[in-house]
């Protein structure tokens, strides 16, 4: 006799909430609230049947916060907040308290040390961010400053990637990293960039007051902030016309970060 098999029917996936982003905060005035306050906002969700313009009201607030906005399905939204009362509007708060420029500069003067920065250009991989981090902190850096718009904020991915350092690193999320260069050249801050076009890191003079920016990973520092440093480090490669034309931005602020630290002594 034949055997029979039956195959149940696999129950269909439930969306799953989004987990480890921050405080959620949902409804449409907690989060007006939220992005009015100067707090920190990663992600700002806006239902697909959202109005017009009750969707430009709450992504002109999040631009103002340098919050990036996503459109998703009411299921989702729902499946997140896990509420139909989501009144489809959701936010991520930041996963920690950023501080200013001025108190990244005052940490460096507790200290007695002169400045040591890192500024991110438009680092758009969280783990490349965590890593540049946990790079940073260990070589002695007093800050990290990012961009609130075109970079990765400091989310969970980043402190994992991080290893906890971007909790003890103090952040500055600046609404333009041109003019927070601007204001450390003010300072007496010495701003250098990485980029491939630049003088070889052994030929640099890296004491004193000092900031680092590294750019995107596809396109490195803008012309615009590449401009306003007032060098360009280079790091040498002995592999040429491989087709592999530069290190990984985390790898290279490791080295760089580095060096800086010992020079600084």
């Amino acid at each position: 006799m034949e055997e029979k098999t039956t195959r149940r029917a696999r129950p269909a996936r439930q969306p799953e909430p989004e987990q480890g982003r921050g405080s959620l905060v949902y409804g449409k005035n907690p989060v007006a609230e939220l992005l009015k306050s100067g707090k920190g906002v990663d992600t700002v969700l806006l239902a697909e049947g959202m109005a017009p313009a009750v969707a430009g009201y709450y992504t002109a607030l999040a631009k103002e916060a340098g919050a990036a906005v996503k459109r998703v399905h009411a299921n989702k939204l729902r499946a997140i907040t896990g509420t139909e009362s989501h009144q489809g509007v959701a936010a991520f708060a930041s996963e920690i308290a950023y501080a200013t420029l001025d108190e990244l500069l005052a940490a460096a003067k507790a200290k007695g040390e002169p400045p040591f920065l890192v500024l991110a250009d438009g680092i758009e991989d969280p783990h490349n961010l965590g890593a540049v981090m946990r790079s940073a902190l260990l070589c002695g850096a007093h800050g990290m400053v990012i961009p609130k718009r075109g970079g990765a904020a400091v989310t969970p991915t980043v402190l994992k990637a991080s290893a906890g350092a971007a909790e003890r690193l103090p952040v500055a999320r600046v609404a333009n990293i041109g003019e927070s260069i601007r204001r450390l050249k003010e300072q007496g801050v010495f701003v250098y960039c990485a980029d491939m076009d630049g003088v070889s890191l052994k030929q640099n003079d890296l004491t004193g007051p000092i900031a680092l920016v590294l750019g995107s990973e596809g396109s490195g520092v803008s012309p615009l902030v590449k401009k306003l440093c007032d060098g360009v480090v280079s790091l040498d490669m002995a592999a040429r016309d491989t087709g592999v034309d530069s290190y990984n931005v985390s790898v290279a602020a490791g080295i760089i970060l580095y060096e800086i630290q010992s020079q600084r002594g």
